[in-house]
């Protein structure tokens, strides 16, 4: 019961609502209501529902009447095809396996093609007693989905991770219009971003769409239609508008059926910086391998540190300019590519130098490294799989250990040489490199030393470009509505920027120059190609990736320089040859960090002659059948396990930390 002055009270408050009220104009339109999805818990598992439906299906209120809902949905599950009541149980067994979306949970209601009465029961496990309806709509696919009961709407399902690496800047969902949105859930009790990933069992393979299903990550430099960019700077993602348009590279990806899951991040402007100082406006993603607290090498730093860390992603692209991809891929472990230059348009694309930018992908399986690959550079691109290779013998080696038994890494950098020269047959050369060049020095360079005549080409290119390309409008953008105000840059590129601006047009012109003298060089003299199809390349040249040294983030580093120099990571860059990442194992050395003895990755390098792409991913592919190379896992280690991060006090029966009370 309400007192008399409680009922005065409410009495008055409605009264002053409705004075206030009659103060407005109501709208003539009504307000604008949107769904973004709905996230659920099924069993412990955390599911976004779709705010697009598949379909839709003819269902009675009354059934499903014991499946569990929410708001009205309930998890129900599709099957397309002649498939018999009775081998609906070894379906749903082979479904958990492949599939991380599927659970049993959404096998208590199933709709399934040409089943017969429209409603019948029929037990198909012994822990359930599952309703079975019929479905005539093959348009849907096979799959879990949530069932909104009063409108028959299917929806499909995401899963649900945490993005404890902070791989991510934002995870996607994809729209019916071809453009992208921002996926809105949170776990629970997560610090991180959630990313979701649709069911595999929505896609199936063709011809056309030989990447259907696949789980793409994409750098925050490929503009996405719908999406803002950031380019890894947060006064550019609050600048400009979301993109009209998906870039050529990633919808050919796209058409090929790849399902893209998120932007990840990239350090600034696709410059090199180290976690820490130099990243500013975003945290730098974690390095699983190790003790968890290594560099991520950068720029492709979301993309590596994402495949090394999650089963649940398949592959990312990335960039690499001077060792983008590459680097990232060697202190993680990972197979990585940067591709002979210029296969693809790389419109749409943030540009670091245009002259040298080139696309590929990180990626722990050799063979869908193919396929990707195929589908990225189209007829650019000729893929071995099915051919059988003659591979070149002659095999060159730059800077590698004189003493094999010097370490673990050098034996095995080193075991790796023989075992592949066995394998092709051949011979390992070490290649001098300077004095090849002192020894058939182009007239254009009139005898420089090869150091000296590359000393400032990169640098030269990377930031005359950018800088016209790049930071000349966008600080132009940025004044415009910021009272003449300029952008936060981090250091890194803010220094190369500055270092551009000393340059001369001249400059630029003669770095042009020395990069093709030395592209002609090259590939003329040391790694020319071959008129073979079946083995296009004269031969191999390897040079050192990752030597499991650590890079530990939990240091500050000097100031940041001009990336002058010249070093067999910049060989393919200004040659435009192939250059891919072997992961070859891991050694094991003391942590600072975690006073303890971690895993540490070893890889190396193989460039091939310009255009022998797919004769690299052969190589990788053939040599994990020869039990050469072995195939990276997701993980702490190249071998898999726990990451140190991850492992929670719970699971061994630690308790919640008790503090002193003090008086």
């Amino acid at each position: 019961m309400v007192s008399q002055r409680g009922a005065m009270s409410a009495r008055s408050v409605g009264l002053s609502i409705l004075s206030l009220v009659s103060c407005f104009t109501l709208p003539a339109a009504s307000a604008q209501l949107t769904s973004n999805g709905l996230s659920v818990t099924l069993n412990h598992v955390y599911y976004f529902i779709s705010p697009f439906s598949s379909g839709r299906v003819l269902v009675k209120p009354t059934a499903f009447s014991a499946v569990p809902q929410v708001f009205g949905f309930k998890p129900v599950t599709v099957v397309q095809g002649a498939i018999a009541q009775e081998a609906l149980p070894s379906l749903f067994a082979n479904w958990t396996a492949i599939d991380d979306v599927f659970q049993p949970a959404f096998a208590q209601a199933i709709f399934l093609s040409g089943s017969g009465p429209w409603l019948t029961k029929r037990k198909i496990d012994t822990r359930d007693l599952s309703t079975i309806l019929s479905i005539n709509d093959t348009s849907i696919p096979s799959g879990p989905y949530f069932l909104e009961m009063a409108t028959g709407s299917l929806y499909p399902v995401y899963r649900l991770y945490e993005d404890f690496a902070g791989a991510f800047l934002e995870p996607l969902i994809p729209t019916p219009d071809g453009k992208f949105q921002v996926l809105s859930a949170q776990i629970p009790g997560s610090a991180s971003l959630t990313v979701g990933v649709p069911s595999r069992l929505y896609f199936t393979k063709t011809a056309a769409k030989p990447l259907a299903g696949v789980r793409l990550g994409v750098k925050d430099i490929y503009r996405l239609a719908g999406m803002k960019g950031s380019n890894g700077n947060r006064a550019w993602y609050n600048l400009y508008p979301a993109s009209e348009k998906t870039g050529p590279a990633v919808q050919a990806l796209i058409d090929a059926g790849a399902q893209v899951i998120g932007l990840q991040k990239t350090s600034q402007f696709a410059n090199g910086e180290s976690a820490t100082a130099d990243w500013v406006d975003y945290h730098a993603p974690f390095n699983p391998r190790g003790d968890g607290y290594q560099d991520p090498s950068s720029s492709s730093s979301g993309a590596g540190a994402s495949i090394a860390s999650y089963e649940w992603l398949d592959i990312a692209i990335g960039s690499d300019t001077g060792g983008s991809i590459r680097g990232p891929s060697g202190v993680q472990g990972l197979f990585g590519n940067r591709p002979s230059h210029g296969l693809v348009s790389l419109d749409n694309v943030m540009p670091l130098s245009p002259t040298l930018d080139t696309p590929g992908f990180l990626i722990r399986d050799p063979y869908l490294w193919d396929v990707a690959n195929t589908a990225l550079y189209g007829g650019n691109y000729k893929s071995l799989a099915k051919t059988q290779v003659k591979y070149p013998t002659k095999i060159r080696t730059l800077y590698f250990p004189d003493n094999p038994e010097s370490n673990a890494a050098a034996t095995i950098i080193t075991n790796f040489a023989n075992a592949l020269a066995a394998f092709v047959e051949g011979t390992i050369e070490p290649l001098d490199l300077e004095t090849s060049w002192n020894a058939s020095t182009p007239v254009e360079a009139a005898g420089t030393p090869l150091e000296e005549f590359l000393e400032t080409t990169y640098a030269t290119l990377i930031t005359k470009e950018q800088t016209s390309l790049v930071r000349d409008p966008f600080y132009a953008d940025y004044a415009a509505i910021h009272d003449g105000r300029r952008p936060f840059v981090n250091p890194v590129p803010l220094l190369r920027w500055g270092y551009g601006d000393t340059l001369s047009e001249a400059d630029y012109e003669a770095a042009k120059r020395n990069k093709t003298v030395f592209m002609d060089w090259f590939n003329s003299e040391i790694l020319p190609p071959v008129d073979n199809p079946a083995q296009c390349s004269s031969g191999f040249v390897l040079y050192l990736g990752s030597q499991g040294g650590g890079n530990p983030r939990n240091r500050y580093g000097s100031a940041p320089g001009v990336p002058v120099g010249f070093n067999p990571g910049r060989i393919s860059v200004f040659a435009e040859v192939p250059d891919s990442v072997f992961p070859l194992g891991q050694v094991s050395l003391r942590s600072e960090i975690s006073n303890h003895d971690e895993f540490f990755p070893v890889a190396v390098d193989i460039m091939a002659a310009k255009g022998c792409d797919g004769l690299l991913v052969k190589l990788a592919q053939d040599l994990v059948e020869a039990g050469i190379v072995t195939p990276p896992l997701a993980g702490g280690t190249v071998t898999g396990g726990d990451i140190l991060m991850k492992r929670r006090a719970e699971e061994k029966g630690v308790k919640e930390v008790r503090y002193v009370e003090y008086s």
